[in-house]
């Protein structure tokens, strides 16, 4: 959505009445006033704030602006809100959601979801039908320094942070000036969010990639200039709904992207890591010299590189996905391999069997599947033996990316909160990217409550 000039003030614009509206199937509060514009169909988004303002006109009446005060999803257009009202409790899965009951498939289980990917299969190798896991409070993790796989955080909030407008082209959200600041809106929410909890955040920033991952590249490539195609062919037919769907799967964490997150976490006075290679797998070896409490990421190959403890959905904790609360689960990894009675190496082979971003895995060989095999055979060579296939050739190559993966030299003591540069942040935020009032109090609240505006520094009430 483009950020609108002005932005709603419920407290100015009266009169107003309260009427319900749907968001995943739920009431939520609407705002609602008489408006005497003409137009059949409206749409203002003031992308800085949460207000999403819907005029719509029903024949022979003047319009009426739904105000939807939303904490970040915008996740219904309104026809679809209309649509979960009609079905009622059988609203909460959307037509995309996997239908329910469906059967385990050891061919379909080692299949991936990419960065950039439309986020519904299992991140990494999928490990998820054998993790222990048990889920997390975020007051659980006070104190703790968490290292978080930025680039598929960022992932997750350019790919809900969406311009859902009727006629909007799905892209992330845009300033008035043009720039996307999706990005730069979800990192600041939930970084926020962890700071009010007495968490030290800790980025962790992709770097090169290995050339074993030469291949799979070269596939998201591909997959990704077939996705712009369709989604030029939709734009150019009107299809303003499929071009939106579709935009989920073109969607880039530019380098630009990449280095304004990275001045808004200085400004925040958090600190990040710049990764050799594989950002997950860098948390994974800070972890493992004590400089990281947590590794929070999506993506489940940080057990293979050896996570002793794994957090998923962390930044998505409270919010929700196909109706449901999402809530952020924690996985031991010495208590899964004790649970699945397997050492670091079977569990490094099974997930190369399964498929990973440098193998593409053994053909119907799924976790399940796997961990029997595994437990018969011992390695996978035996695996390959029994099934009578050939053992990959660079099988030492692949196994040493995860046993010994190149990591960026870090220590502790730069781990560590600083400052927040509150005149800064207006100033980068508010003033260049016309952030609303309202998105800026509740980050600096939050801030507030977390204590990090203490020591002298400027505080909420002071500007």
């Amino acid at each position: 959505f483009h950020a609108a000039t002005k932005a709603f003030n419920p407290d100015a614009d009266a009169p107003l009445r309260r009427l319900p509206s749907f968001h995943h199937g739920r009431h939520k509060g609407v705002v609602r006033r008489p408006c005497v514009d003409t137009s059949a169909v409206q749409h203002r988004v003031d992308a800085c704030s949460h207000a999403k303002v819907v005029r719509t006109m029903a024949k022979g009446q003047s319009t009426v602006p739904d105000v939807r005060l939303e904490a970040e999803g915008l996740r219904f257009s309104q026809r679809e809100g209309r649509d979960l009202a009609a079905q009622g409790k059988h609203a909460r899965r959307p037509r995309h959601a996997p239908p329910k009951g469906r059967g385990f498939n050891a061919l379909s289980a080692g299949r991936r979801t990419t960065k950039g990917g439309d986020g519904r299969r299992c991140m990494g190798c999928n490990l998820k039908d054998l993790a222990v896991s048990e889920r997390v409070r975020l007051p659980d993790l006070a104190g703790k320094r968490v290292g978080i796989d930025a680039f598929l955080t960022a992932f997750q909030f350019l790919t809900t942070m969406r311009d859902r407008s009727p006629e909007g082209d799905g892209m992330p959200l845009r300033a008035p000036d043009g720039r996307y600041v999706a990005h730069l809106m979800g990192f600041l929410q939930r970084t926020c969010a962890l700071l009010e909890h007495r968490i030290i955040p800790v980025y962790v920033f992709d770097g090169e990639s290995p050339a074993l991952k030469a291949d799979e590249l070269a596939a998201r490539r591909e997959r990704r200039q077939e996705s712009e195609e369709q989604y030029a062919a939709a734009r150019a037919a009107g299809d303003h709904r499929l071009a939106q769907k579709l935009a989920a799967r073109i969607m880039h964490y530019s380098p630009e992207m990449v280095q304004e997150t990275k001045d808004m976490l200085d400004l925040l006075g958090v600190p990040w890591v710049e990764a050799a290679a594989e950002g997950e797998a860098q948390a994974a070896v800070m972890a493992q010299l004590g400089h990281l409490d947590v590794v929070a990421t999506q993506d489940w190959d940080a057990l293979l590189y050896g996570s002793p403890i794994l957090v998923r959905n962390l930044m998505a904790d409270g919010t929700k996905r196909y109706g449901r609360t999402v809530y952020a689960e924690r996985i031991n990894l010495d208590a899964m391999r004790k649970e699945l009675d397997l050492t670091q190496e079977q569990l490094v082979d099974l997930g190369i069997m399964i498929g990973t971003d440098f193998h593409p895995g053994i053909r119907g060989v799924g976790p399940k599947t796997g961990l029997k095999l595994l437990h018969k055979h011992g390695d996978l060579e035996g695996v390959c033996e029994a099934k009578g296939v050939d053992v990959p050739d660079n099988i030492a190559e692949v196994r040493a990316i995860f046993h010994d993966h190149p990591s960026t030299p870090t220590e502790p003591e730069q781990l560590v909160l600083k400052p927040v540069d509150v005149a800064g942040l207006k100033q980068y935020l508010q003033v260049e990217r016309a952030f609303s009032q309202r998105r800026m109090d509740e980050a600096f609240e939050k801030l507030e409550n977390g204590g990090r505006l203490g020591g002298g520094q400027t505080s909420l009430f002071s500007f």
